[in-house]
């Protein structure tokens, strides 16, 4: 049980010793369209995929606050049943760092007053980055809210191990 025990305070030790937490990360950014291509299928599903550039501020708190946002999305959307939107989004910091994030999400339709309603849940995660970004690791959750152009990012960044 002596071995155990200190096997576990070590691990402990190391850990409160390397001061390296991860930072909380919340911040909203409303996407302008910027270049946009959509391809629909011609079998009257309505289902289509857009390829886009949008581009915004993030407004909150974290080491994202204050920064250009650019998306790079996919939009696999079959209405009025699913989509798969995915894509990346460059965020350059005001002194010109740069992160990438991939992005994930799972958007579902329900029920509306007058149509349907889209509900997008995913998460993002930190890929690499430049300048501060760079040797940071990061993920979180990922609202994408379309009746306001909103992205709702959610979690932590801290140093990779």
């Amino acid at each position: 049980m002596k071995p155990l025990f200190a096997t576990a305070f070590a691990a402990l030790a190391v850990l409160i010793g390397s001061g390296a937490v991860a930072e909380p990360v919340s911040v909203e950014v409303e996407l302008a369209p910027k270049e946009q291509l959509e391809f629909q299928f011609a079998d009257q599903s309505g289902h289509f995929i857009r390829a886009l550039r949008r581009e915004g501020k993030a407004e909150g708190s974290g080491i994202f606050a204050g920064a250009d946002v650019v998306e790079f999305g996919w939009h696999d959307v079959h209405p009025p049943f699913s989509g798969d939107p995915q894509g990346y989004l460059q965020i350059t910091a005001p002194n010109g760092d740069v992160a990438v994030l991939h992005w994930v999400v799972k958007a579902v339709f329900t029920k509306g007053e007058a149509r349907p309603a889209l509900v997008n849940h995913g998460f993002w995660q930190l890929v690499r980055g430049t300048g501060q970004f760079e040797g940071k690791s990061g993920v979180g959750s990922l609202i994408l809210r379309p009746e306001d152009k909103k992205f709702i990012l959610e979690g932590e960044v801290g140093d990779k191990p």
